[in-house]
């Protein structure tokens, strides 16, 4: 019998339209899954070998406490190899206390390790490997990460091993998260839990885009998809210091700021110098109680910590462009940081 329904079917005609019907369908289908396929192996072929390399590049930490500061919740860490490969960058809090360190490699050799600087202002550290060791340095990114770029970390959660776990950036330059007194940090919903602290995050293509160190939680200290990694540019300036010093060098901007607008009052938030010490990098570029800072080097400035941030990110004798607004009027003013005859400020 005929049916209408978009259509003419009949006893003749039905069989051949779906033969058709089913040919076009192979057509499409089959391409597509061909497709889909390949796909899925040039994925794993491009992606398979870049975590296989990082791997090679995070180690397990195995700290030595003292008998009465045993860490059960967090017994292991992690740590990255740094650019000679002789060096491991961590988080400062995780080996804190520590009567000794060995390092874990993936593939289960152990590895003598010593201090050689911590930055609590940062929550960072670097160790050496003992003797002439070497291990295979993490590639490194230099470019800020872009909001939702595909990201893992490798970390040695809940001291079970090395392990992978992806996501995307949710958030660059986060400041006055209540880790540390200086932040620059990449925000990700990739897993990170107790021990992961000191791995790496890293892009799926394989480069270096922060250290993990903090764990956002609401109750219990487990992931829910709001951890923060140390930025590279951060890294880098703490780092080099860490190697080349045993310690940070910095000096004080001499800058006491608070916020310009209440909570909920409207308009842009902005930041109002409180006070000027005299004598400190601050005064001698003409900063002055009641000015307002807009920008530092080029970045919008809307809490003190972006301040910070700003300071912190800037190396010994480096400069800081200010733009500041003084009776309505837009300054530009450069604060040097640090040099000859100045005092250095070492570590956190």
């Amino acid at each position: 019998m005929a049916r209408s329904a978009g259509g003419m079917w009949n006893g003749a005609a039905g069989p051949v339209w779906c033969a058709v019907t089913l040919a076009v369908a192979l057509l499409i289908v089959l391409p597509t899954s061909a497709f889909a396929q390949t796909s899925t192996r040039q994925t794993q072929q491009t992606r398979g070998p870049s975590l296989e390399r990082a791997l090679r590049s995070v180690v397990s930490l195995l700290p030595v406490w003292p008998r009465d500061g045993r860490r059960r919740e967090e017994p292991e860490a992690s740590g990255v190899v740094w650019r000679d490969g002789r060096h491991i960058v961590t988080a400062a809090h995780v080996v804190q206390g520590a009567r000794a360190i060995f390092v874990r490699r993936h593939d289960g050799e152990i590895i003598a390790a010593t201090m050689r600087g911590r930055d609590s202002a940062t929550d960072l550290a670097v160790l050496k490997l003992a003797g002439d060791r070497r291990l295979p340095p993490m590639l490194i990114e230099r470019a800020t990460p872009v909001l939702g770029a595909p990201v893992c970390t490798i970390g040695n959660a809940f001291g079970l091993g090395l392990s992978v776990s992806c996501g995307v950036v949710s958030g660059v330059h986060r400041t006055g998260t209540g880790f540390n007194p200086i932040e620059d940090f990449v925000q990700t919903d990739a897993g990170a839990n107790p021990g992961a602290s000191g791995g790496a995050l890293m892009l799926r293509g394989g480069p270096l885009v922060g250290l993990i160190t903090g764990i956002f939680t609401k109750q219990g200290d487990a992931n829910i998809g709001v951890n923060f990694a140390v930025s590279v540019a951060l890294l880098e300036r703490v780092v080099g210091d860490l190697i080349a010093h045993g310690a940070v060098r910095r000096v004080a901007t001499g800058l006491r700021l608070r916020a310009a607008k209440r909570r909920l009052q409207v308009g842009p938030r902005t930041v109002r110098v409180a006070a000027v010490r005299e004598g400190s990098p601050a005064a001698l570029a003409g900063v002055r109680a009641g000015d307002i800072i807009v920008r530092a080097n080029a970045r919008a400035i809307t809490r003190p910590a972006d301040m910070a941030r700003v300071a912190g990110l800037t190396p010994w004798g480096g400069s800081v462009r200010l733009d500041v607004r003084r009776q309505g009027t837009l300054k530009q003013l450069e604060m040097r940081l640090g040099g000859k005859g100045d005092a250095a400020r070492r570590g956190g």
